[in-house]
């Protein structure tokens, strides 16, 4: 019998209480992934080294959920790997790039994800990356366009995904180890990512990379854990590109906005498309108060219609108990 399909989403960004560090919505992602055939944003499983991704996932780039939920593109499940393409900034030093190229043979070979090769950006990317007053993890790309440029000549030569790396200039990620505030890189990570996504139509994610790549022997909070017991991110980001659906803007094949069943979000971040054209298409709407995030927009602001749960595990329950 066909699964349903639903949606498991937690913004990037914005402080999430849970999904707002490295992976930690991960556990309650894989339980409604036992039931449902579940479309996640990057954000919900990537850790580091770790993947909470599963083959009843379907991984979706935020740019490109927005689409999907505006019913302007089909995301097309995949029967085989994607054939990857890795951006490296130019501004990367050597060192660090080697790193990373160790990271993707490794994932290669214990995987076997296909990795059709890497290009380096003609120029620096020049990425800076702030958490503005509102709390909110932001930034911005001096030269985003050698990044695109990149992308058209891995696309050029066979890539049907794109895996994201820049260059972060080391900073104070204090508060964000003990579990406070935002993920600083979070915010500009998803500007990239966007950008790419609408420009070039294909899926991507990015991962940052670090000058410093020495491992923390300190003990952080343990939803950012998986992020400390290594020196790059890349591999999460592979093994969810390798298996994330493709885009289909002609809408001949594949799953529409028709086919979803149900959204899951925090409680208190529901001022965004997936939500407003969820309810449009009549498509349950759930915000669960576990969750909390930095923003203050409920279903009070939004939608009478938006179920309130206290617990995912309430969400799910019930969504198992009504199929």
């Amino acid at each position: 019998m066909k699964r349903e399909t639903g949606a498991f989403i937690v913004p990037t960004g914005v402080g999430a209480s849970i999904g707002g560090y490295a992976g930690d919505a991960s556990f309650w992602a894989r339980e409604f992934a036992k039931h449902f055939s579940l479309i996640v944003n990057p954000n919900v499983v990537n850790a580091g080294c770790f993947s909470g991704i599963t083959p009843d996932m379907l991984y979706v780039e935020g740019y490109s959920l927005d689409e999907f939920f505006k019913g302007n593109c089909n995301i097309v499940p995949v029967s085989q790997k994607n054939k990857i393409g890795v951006i490296f900034d130019k501004s990367i030093p050597q060192g660090i790039i080697n790193v990373h190229i160790n990271t993707i043979n490794a994932v290669k070979t214990i995987y076997g994800c296909d990795i059709l090769g890497y290009d380096i950006t003609d120029e620096d990317a020049g990425v800076e990356f702030v958490v503005d007053k509102s709390g909110i993890s932001t930034g911005s790309v001096k030269n985003i366009s050698t990044i695109l440029k990149s992308g058209k000549r891995l696309l050029d030569k066979g890539a049907e995904a794109l895996a994201i790396v820049c260059r972060f200039e080391d900073d104070d990620f204090d508060n964000y180890s003990n579990g406070i505030g935002v993920d600083p890189v979070g915010g500009v990570e998803a500007i990239i990512s966007h950008y790419i996504s609408k420009e070039l139509k294909v899926p991507c994610a990015h991962s940052p990379a670090f000058d410093d790549i020495t491992i923390s022997q300190e003990i952080v909070d343990s939803r950012c854990s998986a992020e400390y017991i290594t020196p790059t991110y890349l591999p999460c980001i592979l093994l969810g590109l390798s298996q994330a659906p493709l885009l289909d803007y002609t809408k001949k094949s594949g799953l529409n906005i028709s086919d979803l069943k149900f959204l899951v979000m925090p409680y208190n971040c529901l001022g965004s498309i997936p939500v407003f054209e969820g309810i449009k298409n009549n498509i349950k709407v759930f915000g669960v108060k576990e969750n909390k995030t930095v923003l203050n927009v409920t279903k009070s602001d939004v939608d009478i219609r938006i179920i309130e749960a206290e617990t995912y595990r309430e969400v799910l329950d019930s969504l198992i108990k009504n199929k």
